[in-house]
């Protein structure tokens, strides 16, 4: 969560988007925020353009850290899941992640929908 907001230009979220981009429920969001917070890492308010919705805000303390542990935090990542591939493997996987970095294009158009035959009335 604090990477997601890290990576914003203005280092925040709504937290619906973080909740969706982090694949958790908004429910489990705001206890994770509320811990967060609770160590100066992330900083909640209600959105100045929406005020039903509330963004999230990694502070400076939440910048540091991840800045200060992405370097061993890609190297596990890397010896858990890419040092465990072989190298058909690892292009597969690569293959994988150019496609769902593109944006979608169907594959082929839909036809048109057709129109539903006129109603016979029985005489």
């Amino acid at each position: 969560m604090l990477a997601m907001l890290s990576e914003q230009a203005d280092r925040t979220l709504r937290m619906s988007r973080l909740a969706a981009v982090t694949s958790t429920s908004l429910s489990r969001l705001s206890h994770v925020v509320k811990r967060l917070e609770a160590r100066d890492l992330v900083t909640r308010a209600t959105d100045e353009r929406d005020r039903r919705a509330t963004n999230a805000t990694i502070t400076d303390t939440g910048l540091a850290l991840v800045v200060r542990v992405a370097p061993a935090h890609v190297a596990h990542v890397r010896e858990l899941v890419l040092d465990a591939l072989g190298p058909g493997q690892a292009r597969h996987l690569a293959r994988g992640e150019r496609a769902r970095a593109r944006p979608h294009r169907p594959r082929r158009r839909l036809p048109p929908p057709t129109p539903d035959p006129p109603l016979s009335r029985a005489t």
